[in-house]
């Protein structure tokens, strides 16, 4: 790990009650955490994830983890690690990382790719606190949204991430950042699966959220909701004759309802 230093404010608990725009984004950063495995040189492959409460088909409570496909492919041993946060008693946090299975014995993925889309889910059990904190399901935009809300290029995003595996802190909170919407048309899905981002983007923040809150400015005059909604998930960087262009790739957040129904689906 990085030593970086230690950020003793206190950050509270997402809530269920209306809430000023940066608690609400205190609400997102506490949902998205740091996954990693060791690779046999002693570096660690690093990328970023975000729980989700999506509940099973028959009503039952699930936690699940979402991230980039290529993040979990690149892990070819049977456990990674998701770096779990403890508060401690005096106000302070603890980086307390822990091992999740991600491949069976076999070497099989224990994940849920999306066909054709770089979006992997998976169910974990979280510590209840991290259950607690998971998203709702709903605030993942569908596939009308960026019309009904009439997004547009220039409009602001924020995105969570651990940049060159980098946290914003000792105790493993992700980095935030802001950019805006680089590319148009952003619909309909089906012809526009991604849209680009204008941020620097960097190896550890694939699997990042991409998402909005009141407090974000926009470019036009439309409605928009009165709570945050994730837009979409960080794939990776546009890269060209392999130099970085200081864009990302954004998967629609359509898909990953998408991988959450074939999670349903899955024995």
């Amino acid at each position: 790990m990085f030593d970086l230093p230690n950020i003793d404010r206190q950050v509270p608990p997402p809530s269920d009650v209306a809430a000023p725009a940066w608690d609400l984004t205190v609400g997102l950063i506490n949902a998205t955490v740091q996954i990693d495995q060791a690779n046999d040189d002693g570096t660690r492959r690093v990328g970023t994830a975000f729980l989700i409460d999506a509940p099973r088909p028959d009503g039952q409570p699930r936690t699940v983890l979402v991230t980039a496909a290529h993040v979990l492919e690149g892990m070819p041993k049977p456990d990674a690690r998701i770096g779990w946060r403890v508060q401690m008693p005096e106000g302070r946090w603890r980086f307390a990382p822990e091992p999740v299975r991600i491949r069976s014995e076999a070497g099989d993925a224990v994940w849920t790719r999306l066909p054709d889309r770089d979006i992997a889910v998976m169910e974990v059990s979280a510590p209840p606190a991290f259950a607690r904190a998971a998203i709702p399901l709903d605030w993942l935009a569908d596939r009308e949204a960026f019309d009904r809300w009439q997004v547009g290029p220039g409009d602001e995003m924020l995105t969570l991430g651990y940049p060159h595996g980098y946290s914003a802190n000792t105790a493993g909170f992700s980095i935030l950042k802001t950019g805006r919407i680089a590319s148009w048309p952003l619909t309909p899905i089906d012809a526009f699966p991604s849209f680009l981002l204008d941020f620097a983007v960097f190896p550890g923040n694939s699997g990042g959220p991409v998402f909005w809150v009141p407090s974000a400015r926009r470019t036009s005059t439309a409605a928009v909701p009165d709570h945050p909604y994730v837009a979409g998930m960080l794939a990776q960087e546009m890269r060209v004759r392999g130099e970085s262009t200081g864009i990302g790739f954004v998967i629609h957040a359509a898909y990953i309802r998408e991988a959450v129904a074939l999670l349903n689906a899955r024995p």
